[in-house]
């Protein structure tokens, strides 16, 4: 799923669990760790790809896609071997349950709002594909990637953004309701 996509469902999550168990997990905190495995994975990479468009040493067009074969443009973009090693650790639950626990072992209490990341993982399993950026959600003991869609096929696109609108319409009425 797209990165910006993480954020809000993050959002929406954590949104929906401080009406329902009357929690204050910090929503935006819970946004970073939904989206930070891409962050982590692609920032790299992507401040490389926008410092050549910029200087002119590439073009838009040139620039990976989500429909394009694994490994994304290996032969066009080696940096993009780092974002697929960084890939690895930032989207395996085994690495995101390591980094929990530390996280509970300094903070002496589960820091609840990683579970954005956890999230993320989760929701990038059955919506990536072989063919672009397959989770390695049981790194490093299996190299075994789920095949699933695509998500960015216009019409997951479309189905995505419209739930989350329709999430957050609803999460916007509940507490307008609550308000009262």
């Amino acid at each position: 799923m797209d990165v910006f996509s993480h954020g809000l469902w993050s959002g929406a999550v954590y949104k929906a669990l401080n009406i329902k168990k009357k929690k204050n997990f910090n929503v935006w905190l819970a946004a970073f760790w939904g989206v930070f495995p891409d962050l982590f994975a692609f920032t790299i990479p992507f401040v490389w790809l926008f410092w050549n468009l910029f200087t002119g040493g590439m073009r838009f067009a040139d620039f990976p896609r989500p429909e394009e074969s694994e490994p994304p443009t290996e032969t066009r973009f080696p940096i993009f071997n780092l974002a697929a090693h960084l890939y690895n650790f930032s989207h395996s639950l085994l690495v995101f349950s390591l980094i929990f626990g530390v996280f509970w072992w300094i903070y002496k209490q589960p820091q609840w709002e990683l579970g954005a990341w956890l999230l993320h993982i989760l929701i990038d399993i059955p919506t990536h594909s072989y063919k672009f950026f397959p989770t390695p959600f049981l790194w490093p003991v299996s190299s075994w990637k789920f095949n699933g869609i695509i998500w960015g096929t216009r019409w997951f696109i479309i189905a995505n953004y419209l739930l989350l609108v329709i999430v957050y319409i609803i999460l916007y009425i509940y507490k307008r309701r609550n308000q009262n």
